[in-house]
């Protein structure tokens, strides 16, 4: 059982910055994959970011790319999200989630409480 819990939400103006993080339960160096999912009011869940633990590989969704970046801290146990030049449609609750392998295509099997980000216009 991996528990995760993220921080880092909370309001911001259009094209600011924020930056989330999530810290696990165990070491992330041998869990698989992680994520980052948000889900909008009145949306579905989406995925943002994956990063593959303990190595580079990462893989962005197009709406994010070049504004968002994945990244992780193996001695922390820590999972973060630097977001860039938000958009009023970043709005959302922002969800870490963690997996032996089905962080791209699949559903996670360990999820956080989530946070909240709010870009206002």
């Amino acid at each position: 059982q991996v528990q995760l819990q993220e921080s880092g939400g909370g309001s911001v103006q259009a094209g600011g910055s924020m930056r989330l993080s999530c810290t696990a339960s165990t070491y992330i160096g041998n869990i698989g994959c992680m994520a980052w999912f948000r889900r909008a009011p009145g949306k579905e869940r989406e995925r943002v970011a994956v990063i593959y633990t303990g190595s580079p590989d990462t893989r962005y969704e197009d709406s994010v790319k070049g504004r968002f970046t994945i990244s992780q801290d193996l001695p922390k146990n820590t999972l973060y999200l630097q977001m860039n030049s938000l958009k009023p449609e970043d709005t959302a609750m922002y969800y870490c989630a963690a997996d032996p392998g089905a962080c791209w295509n699949g559903q996670p099997r360990f999820w956080g409480q989530g946070t909240q980000v709010t870009v206002s216009s």
